[in-house]
């Protein structure tokens, strides 16, 4: 029988585990439980991918949700008719914002050139043919976790083909609204007519990007709330006054402005990673400041996304219990991760020169974003937020002795 100490690992175990600079597996996941659990340097791995007939969790309590709409019933009650003064909810842009966003939309540009310099050339994706699973690195993973169809047969386990940017980020398309206070949801009927762009686009629009192709109102008085209902005491030809007199805005990003900032055609790989990986953390933070003031809604089943006050009424949900709301989407606040989908991958640690991820050792290994473990495997530097995720304190022992490890 083997000798085992008090927190449960045995001795062969603990010669994998640095003693000096670096913690154990099993000493993070402790701190974590006796107190730690809000320490973001002991993050645990993200959780794998919910059920098809669970819903996503509320970002806000429904308690607190509810209070709020009593909060709103009571207000609406004390004064049927009153003028928002509060933006964007007055359909006014909200000024210190409006940079944010113009910032937001050069950083995604600049995220999918570099992506576009480092798949094409310098780190190979893979993706699974049969389900959404995504790999980074020259030689697919062996950890059996794929839930396409008739995985059964294949003992879970991954076929890989090559992959894109698309594999690597994923930005959700959402209608456009011309109009996001006068007419904010999009019916049935017009799904057609209406062009959809990705949400993050849509986003910085509604906050002040004035695209040519994607043409908004823009207003210079608050609107009035009359007993719950919008009501705009602005002429239509008031309004197409503004619209002409718009000047669509200068392209904000440029390829060949940014092919300098990469250091030109001839930069290195690791100057590339740190470039879009800064590009991502920008974008990543700009969204969160303007989600606190923009709503964005996401379907609490399936990836749909709608920018604006209110979600739309097209009956296009096809995931679970979608018969009982006759297709419609069960609408709910959306997070960071609704609207630029980070597409969680297994952390390489030699991805050139190492064995391939054995199933056996699955609990010995990290995650990251896959444009994180892209960047890190183009020669960026790891960041800090994301050591703990990636597993860097834990050295995995050898597959010959794992079955020696308690």
């Amino acid at each position: 029988m083997q000798k085992r100490v008090v927190c449960g690992i045995s001795h062969l175990q603990k010669l994998h585990f640095r003693s000096n600079s670096s913690i154990s597996f099993a000493t993070a996941r402790t701190r974590t439980l006796e107190g730690g659990a809000d320490d973001p340097m002991y993050t645990d791995v993200p959780k794998p991918p919910r059920k098809k007939s669970e819903r996503k969790p509320y970002p806000t309590p429904m308690k607190v949700l509810i209070r709020r709409a009593k909060e709103e019933r009571e207000a609406r009650k004390a004064e049927p008719c009153r003028m928002l003064q509060e933006a964007p909810a007055n359909g006014l842009l909200v000024p210190e914002l409006v940079e944010v966003a113009h910032g937001v939309y050069r950083s995604r540009e600049s995220l999918l050139y570099g992506l576009s310099m480092l798949v094409d050339v310098v780190v190979p994706v893979k993706r699974c043919r049969f389900c959404s699973e995504v790999h980074i690195g020259d030689v697919g993973h062996e950890i059996r976790t794929c839930t396409g169809p008739r995985s059964g047969f294949r003992s879970a386990t991954h076929v890989w083909r090559r992959g894109g940017i698309e594999d690597v980020v994923y930005f959700p398309q959402c209608y456009h609204l011309q109009d996001r206070v006068g007419k904010p949801r999009i019916g049935h009927d017009e799904r057609c007519k209406v062009v959809r762009l990705p949400a993050i686009v849509e986003l910085c629009i509604q906050a002040g990007l004035n695209i040519r192709d994607y043409p908004t109102s823009r207003r210079k008085k608050p609107v009035y709330c009359i007993e719950g209902r919008i009501v705009d005491f602005e002429s239509e030809e008031e309004l197409e006054m503004l619209e002409d007199s718009q000047q669509p805005e200068i392209q904000p990003w440029n390829e060949n402005d940014e092919e300098k900032n990469m250091g030109g055609s001839n930069s290195s790989s690791s100057t590339v990673g740190v470039r879009t990986l800064n590009s991502w953390f920008e974008m990543i933070s700009g969204a969160k400041k303007l989600m606190q003031k923009y709503s964005v809604w996401t379907c609490g089943y399936c990836p749909e996304v709608q920018v604006g006050p209110k979600g739309h009424k097209v009956r296009m949900c096809r995931s679970s219990k979608h018969q009982s709301r006759n297709g419609l989407h069960a609408w709910q606040e959306a997070t960071i991760d609704d609207l630029v989908g980070p597409n969680y991958v297994w952390h390489v640690r030699d991805p050139h020169h190492g064995p391939a991820l054995a199933n056996d050792l699955k609990r010995y290994y990290g995650k990251a974003p896959a444009v994180v473990e892209l960047c890190v495997q183009a020669g960026a530097p790891v960041p800090d937020e994301y050591r703990s995720m990636m597993r860097l304190d834990v050295v995995p022992p050898q597959p010959d002795e794992i079955d020696l490890v308690a």
